[in-house]
């Protein structure tokens, strides 16, 4: 058995290899003729089609967004209106914020019972002033949190600032770990916000980390603004 995977393994490597070798066309392409294109793009078609044959698998993906960089809640987001799209419901709980209303909680709303939204925090540790009561909080959106990781209706669950929750000693890192270990086996669950755990990382099926490189509010004094922020 253990032949095998490894067998279909290098395959899969080698087709990888082989994708990156053909390259992604356009100019960048080293044929400087069009059949000689047309041909590299067909091999590459080819690639493409037998690398996604062979990987058929299914399960549920912990998924995290991090970084300093704006776009983890955007990206988490999006994530969620993609699922309503086929039909699947979602639950959303925010830690940390829930001192105003951004416009994805009133977009949402159109969407019926497909989507669940509790936003459970007061605000950042510099308006609330009051870390009791903040991790109170988050313990509160935490038990809530278990409740849809545990279910069988939602497919896909998101743990927004969850991360930095984590890191500011509100929640343990080994809870959280313990609740995602409850899901059903197809449902996937976001966790968001800066400066995610190592070990999450290490576990998670996908990461991605934002990267600050330009931000108006820093560099220009550009205030927070309607449909960019919230």
């Amino acid at each position: 058995m253990q032949e095998n995977e490894s067998k279909q393994d290098l395959s899969l490597k080698e087709l990888d290899q082989c994708s990156k070798d053909l390259g992604i066309g356009g100019y960048l392409s080293p044929d400087t003729n069009e059949d000689k294109y047309r041909e590299r793009m067909k091999r590459r078609n080819q690639i493409q089609t037998d690398r996604v044959q062979k990987r058929n698998a299914e399960k549920g993906l912990i998924i995290v967004f991090t970084g300093k960089g704006k776009g983890k809640t955007t990206a988490a987001l999006g994530m969620a209106l993609r699922t309503i799209g086929h039909g699947k419901k979602v639950a959303i709980i925010q830690f940390i914020k829930g001192g105003w209303e951004p416009g994805e909680t009133r977009a949402f709303k159109f969407f019926g019972d497909l989507i669940t939204w509790h936003a459970l925090g007061e605000g950042f540790t510099w308006e609330t002033q009051d870390r009791k009561r903040d991790k109170e909080l988050a313990l509160t959106a935490w038990n809530q949190a278990i409740k849809y990781l545990e279910s069988n209706d939602y497919k896909l669950v998101i743990l927004d600032e969850i991360n930095l929750v984590i890191k500011l000693g509100y929640i343990s890192f080994k809870d959280v770990l313990s609740g995602l270990r409850k899901r059903p086996s197809l449902t996937h669950v976001v966790l968001t916000g800066r400066d995610a755990n190592k070990e999450l990382i290490e576990k998670a099926d996908l990461v991605t980390e934002m990267n600050l490189i330009h931000h108006p509010f820093r560099e220009q004094g550009v205030k927070a603004q309607i449909g960019i922020e919230f």
